[in-house]
């Protein structure tokens, strides 16, 4: 008879091979690897390195292998980074049917296994943003401004007194832009309720937990874990319950006027709405792509908007130059998109301040849906996820000269030669400027975000005195993985200003 330890023993070396084996004929292998070894077991370490370190090893990526291609480790996954502006236009060409970018957003954010694919799968509220919202933008931005001139005074309560009032600066610019944001979103009175606000803010807390606890778990226990401890569809219920009196209303105004009546709000609910009703299960399916949109529209321009205060108060001589440019602007052409579109000094500040920090390292976030060979040989497993390195494409001299230092006024210098008035606005993207994605999938709400963070600064610019709450220098940012956050206990303080005409 067997000795049972001789059978275990032979079992796992038989397994340990298959292991090997599968690891060998990887065509992944054939990528080089930064940041570790991709050998069996070691790449946990790579993962972990990449984790801490990701700044640094996507700039020695870019070094190494410009207009290539690279792979890095991550927690379950390896990940094929592109160099260069040939890369990054080749991914940009790429059909959907090699290199998706649904399929990568899905598989980036667990969504099958948290918020369900259904929002992934009929991403209607998409069109909706590229669409309808971008083509109201004259209509929706003075009730944007109505709301966040509001809610400043009210997050940032400074008197008339002269006193000067300390702010945190990352949580204060989450609950102006959630107001601000909602008033296109949800309208009035909702756009006003904290719960609702909370709700909105915290909905980002809840889908990147949700992803990072599920990207460490087992693939065939993910179905399991995600409907356990999913904190994503418990924030979709309550959506529900705020939004069920508005839409109840909005279904009985439709059976007794049809498609149109008086006072009928034009709003992302009401689009929205529109769309849901002929849908199995409407309610669940508003409430969803609601909180999608609050997911994209707080978390990027709060961190955006949070790092231009940074930039603003460590470069304080840019201060009266913005003012300059815009209180003559407002003073004939009021708080309106017009108005934004002639404030060059003033979109060229928020443009250099993403290309500086931006709210990711990389861009373009594509999934392989079949094999795919690359125009530089490089091979690409179906499964794979593609990604473009920004943060290097970003500081790179060849593209901007002098890259590594904040210029706040060097895109409105380059819109003055002839030509190049719209290149270089702050909601263009190229294969040099990539914060937005760039190509057919560039974010379809940076026309909104643009124009309301424009609106944001112009507002605070003009009422407002600021100041460093510390030493006068900018506050570190922190990296975690690809993710590029502000300090989030970094503070400025405000006062406001006795001269403002514009309150």
């Amino acid at each position: 008879m067997e000795d049972p330890k001789n059978i275990a023993f032979a079992g796992l070396t038989i397994l340990l091979t298959l292991y090997v084996v599968r690891w060998y004929m990887n065509p992944l292998n054939a990528i080089p690897t930064l940041g570790g070894s991709s050998l069996p077991g070691l790449s946990y370490f790579a993962a972990f390195k990449f984790m801490r370190n990701a700044k640094n090893i996507l700039n020695e990526g870019y070094c190494k292998f410009y207009n290539g291609t690279y792979k890095v480790a991550m927690a379950d996954k390896w990940l094929v980074v592109v160099s260069g502006p040939k890369m990054i236009d080749e991914l940009r060409r790429r059909p959907d049917e090699e290199l998706s970018f649904i399929a990568s957003v899905d598989d980036t954010m667990q969504a099958e296994y948290t918020i369900g694919r259904g929002s992934i799968m009929d991403p209607y509220h998409v069109d909706i943003i590229r669409e309808k919202l971008t083509r109201t933008l004259p209509a929706v931005l003075p009730d944007v401004v109505d709301e966040l001139s509001l809610a400043v005074q009210e997050y940032i309560p400074a008197k008339d007194d002269g006193k000067w009032v300390t702010v945190t600066v990352m949580p204060t610019m989450q609950h102006i832009i959630a107001r601000a944001s909602n008033r296109a979103f949800v309208g009035l009175p909702l756009c006003r309720n904290e719960g609702f606000l909370e709700l909105a803010v915290t909905f980002t807390r809840a889908v990147l937990k949700d992803r990072d606890m599920l990207s460490l778990v087992p693939r065939p226990l993910k179905p399991l874990v995600g409907s356990m401890v999913s904190q994503t569809k418990a924030s979709v219920n309550r959506t529900v319950q705020y939004l069920k009196p508005m839409i109840d209303e909005k279904k009985a105004l439709m059976a007794l006027n049809g498609g149109d009546w008086e006072d009928k709000p034009n709003d992302m609910l009401q689009w929205l709405f529109e769309e849901a009703i002929r849908k199995e299960n409407p309610d669940w399916s508003i409430a969803e792509r609601i909180l999608l949109v609050e997911f994209a529209a707080i978390h990027t321009s709060s961190t955006s908007f949070t790092h231009a205060i940074f930039d603003l108060v460590a470069k304080p001589e840019y201060l009266q130059f913005l003012r300059e440019e815009i209180e003559p602007i407002i003073s004939v052409e009021g708080w309106t998109k017009a108005a934004m579109a002639k404030m060059w000094k003033l979109d060229s500040f928020l443009r250099e301040s993403q290309r500086c920090n931006g709210v990711d390292l990389t861009s373009m976030t594509r999934k392989a849906m079949k094999d795919v060979t690359l125009n530089d040989g490089t091979f690409i497993p179906k499964g794979t996820l593609v990604v473009a390195a920004q943060d290097p494409t970003h500081h790179d001299d060849t593209n901007y000269p002098d890259a590594n230092v904040f210029d706040g006024f060097r895109f409105s210098r380059m819109r003055e030669h002839e030509g190049e008035g719209t290149k270089h606005q702050f909601v263009n993207t190229s294969v040099e400027y990539v914060p937005f994605g760039h190509g057919k999938h560039a974010c379809p709400g940076r026309f909104f975000a643009a124009n309301e963070l424009k609106a944001m600064l112009a507002y605070i610019v003009l009422n407002y005195d600021l100041k460093s709450a510390g030493d006068g220098g900018r506050p570190a940012n922190v990296y975690i993985g690809t993710a590029v956050l502000p300090a989030m206990d970094g503070q400025v303080m405000f006062r406001k200003r006795d001269a403002s005409a514009f309150a």
